[in-house]
């Protein structure tokens, strides 16, 4: 279906099987593909859908089977995720984040609340950003997301990512590469914020520890008030 990549890194060469994949047993090859790229985030997805796009429009598949079976492969691919987040639980993260350094059990718990709040949203829309496209499932495993909320959100957000991929290999057939570039760029500008954010929290931590020690110390280091003499 395409030709194989002269670069001869892993990643080439696992895209390379992927392709094969589809070659070998049709769409289903693509949904397996899609389902690794959920527990293995490096092999990018706006590569293989193109390519399931691509090998629908020469008629190895249909759209609709190119379509359902990457959804299908990114729900997997997303509950599996979603059992890890289950079995690391509330109380596990707590205890691993009392003994990380700039980390307490108190984040956890924040990081759960807004979850509570906010996580239908985060995963609908997690699923079409780069990076917490994968992410996204685990924190819904361990604040226990209903299963069919998390299904019905995961697999409507899925879907819209998976379609305007699909879509670019089926209509703009070898010239697909021109949306990659674009994904790139968006995914750069989200490896940028999330740096940004961790720099902001490990400076602030840090400057709060800072003060606290300082706070503590000083009574110490006042000099004793002298004594009024009696009389």
């Amino acid at each position: 279906m395409t030709e194989t990549s002269p670069d001869t890194s892993w990643l080439s060469a696992l895209l390379d099987w992927s392709v094969s994949l589809m070659d070998v047993i049709g769409p289903a090859g693509a949904g397996i593909a899609i389902a690794l790229e959920n527990l293995f985030p490096p092999l990018p997805s706006e590569v293989v859908l193109p390519m399931a796009g691509l090998a629908a429009s020469t008629g190895s598949f249909t759209l609709f089977e190119a379509l359902a079976w990457t959804t299908a492969g990114s729900i997997v691919g997303a509950f599996l995720l979603y059992g890890l987040g289950a079995w690391l639980g509330v109380d596990r993260l707590r205890r691993v984040a009392a003994k990380v350094p700039l980390l307490h059990p108190e984040d956890i718990d924040r990081t759960v609340a807004w979850f509570h709040r906010h996580g239908s949203v985060a995963v609908f829309f997690g699923r079409m950003i780069p990076i917490f496209r994968s992410l996204i499932s685990i924190p819904a495993g361990v604040t226990r997301m209903p299963l069919w909320r998390f299904g019905l959100l995961t697999a409507a957000g899925s879907l819209i990512w998976n379609t305007v991929f699909v879509m670019a290999g089926f209509l703009l057939g070898e010239s697909w590469h021109v949306v990659e570039q674009y994904v790139d760029i968006v995914q750069n500008v989200v490896i940028v914020a999330v740096a940004l954010a961790v720099a902001w929290f490990l400076f602030a931590r840090t400057r709060t520890l800072i003060e606290a020690s300082r706070s503590r110390a000083e009574p110490a280091d006042e000099p004793d008030r002298e004594r009024v003499p009696a009389g």
